[in-house]
């Protein structure tokens, strides 16, 4: 990485929050032999990286502390995920994670807004009447926080992995249905393209179809499987549709299973046909 981690890292004792501890499951990915102190002031000559706490680089306390574009102040987990993302996941997707899930982090540390996954953490403090140590709650909540940072990492990366097996299937679809051979993702590939279904098999045997929402961030879909469809049942489904392999379609009308590949791209052809009427 282009940003070298001492070994020693030093952070605030007392009561933890979700800042401090997602900086430090962040730090200990990215060097997992980390060895982390807490205390009320950093030592003299503490030599190591400090953070959320000392005015240094990876504190946000100070009155001149860096603000993002968008008006959202960075905290302690915003300043290492800046320098530490984009090796981490690559520029485009650093920047897309700092969106989604690092600034509504940083947001709650720096105003208090109120976020369910900063609770989450909080709630790994010592209680009133408890005798725990505090030292000890931040370590559990950090384990939490570490494998939970690196399933999400880990899913970046996989979006990445999939990306030319997604758009080589879409070099190849026909009719603006996409078919994949297995399932990856590819909401990132396909959404701004002209595809309008997706289809690839079902890890509960046959296939999946999906409708692509018209662009990120909504729930419109290019066009959705018919709404006689939605919610139907098994033994229904059949003779509503007049596909005999059809088993499912949710009554979101954005997904359907059918028993077999070609019986899943007729859905798809008949919600298109359905949608010209």
């Amino acid at each position: 990485m282009s940003m070298q981690i001492p070994k020693h890292a030093f952070t605030h004792g007392g009561r933890f929050h979700a800042d401090d501890v997602f900086s430090t499951a962040l730090l200990l990915l990215a060097r997992p032999d980390l060895e982390v102190q807490r205390g009320f002031a950093v030592p003299e000559g503490f030599d190591g990286i400090v953070y959320d706490i000392g005015d240094g680089p990876f504190d946000h306390h100070a009155k001149d502390a860096p603000v993002r574009e968008n008006g959202v102040k960075y905290a302690a987990f915003g300043l290492l995920w800046r320098e530490l993302g984009a090796d981490m996941v690559g520029e485009k997707e650093a920047k897309r994670f700092d969106e989604g899930f690092v600034q509504p982090l940083d947001l709650d540390d720096n105003t208090g807004c109120g976020n369910q996954l900063a609770n989450i953490i909080a709630a790994y403090n010592p209680r009133y009447d408890q005798t725990e140590s505090p030292d000890e709650c931040f370590r559990q909540a950090v384990t939490l926080a570490k494998d939970m940072l690196w399933h999400k990492l880990e899913g970046i990366r996989a979006i990445t992995r999939a990306e030319a097996e997604v758009r080589g299937a879409l070099a190849k679809s026909k009719g603006g249905i996409v078919r994949l051979e297995r399932f990856a993702p590819w909401k990132q590939y396909l959404i701004p393209s002209r595809a309008k279904f997706v289809v690839y098999p079902s890890q509960r045997g046959g296939y999946c179809a999906q409708a692509i929402p018209a662009r990120f961030g909504t729930t419109e879909l290019r066009i959705p499987f018919p709404a006689e469809w939605a919610g139907a049942s098994e033994e229904e489904l059949p003779a509503i549709s007049g596909i005999d392999g059809l088993r499912f379609c949710h009554a979101g009308r954005f997904l359907i299973t059918a028993a077999t590949e070609e019986e899943a791209v007729e859905a798809c052809r008949a919600a298109m046909e359905a949608e010209e009427e």
